[in-house]
């Protein structure tokens, strides 16, 4: 049978990927290097593909976009209830195509580059502004101390 939607569950180095049929059966779920991916990929050119939403899934979100695939991510609060057995990457991958398929899932678009340079500006700003705050007030109490 014909793969339509593809799990992935994003990991530093190796990828896990959940590919399933229209009736919901798995046809394989494997492990994938991280370079082998858009290889691995181009033979199922019609399939969806579902991650969860992470700050990796953006990037990959984008570079397969732009190579025409439907991208949807998932919140990880709605993959969570769907994995079965033991967290490990083999059934986030397969919880992350049982999330996919269900019809009242709310999914979010991958963050374009100018979003994710706002973001990085922001929290950047949050951060020194936090080390600002408690700099002052390490010093305000150090200078108590003299009265």
């Amino acid at each position: 049978m014909k793969v339509t939607l593809i799990g992935i569950d994003l990991a530093k180095n190796v990828l896990q990927i959940c590919g399933v049929n229209q009736a919901g059966k798995t046809l394989f779920n494997r492990t994938v290097k991280r370079t082998q991916l858009l290889k691995t990929l181009v033979q199922y050119p019609d399939a969806v593909i579902a991650m969860e939403a992470c700050s990796g899934s953006n990037y990959w979100g984008r570079e397969l976009m732009s190579r025409g695939y439907e991208v949807k991510l998932i919140p990880p609060q709605h993959v969570k209830p769907f994995v079965k057995g033991n967290k490990n990457d083999r059934n986030d991958a397969f919880a992350i195509c049982e999330a996919a398929m269900r019809p009242n899932i709310i999914f979010v678009k991958p963050r374009t580059l100018a979003q994710v340079d706002i973001i990085i500006s922001h929290r950047i700003r949050e951060r020194r502004i936090r080390v600002r705050t408690a700099l002052t007030n390490q010093i305000r109490g150090l200078l108590s101390e003299y009265g």
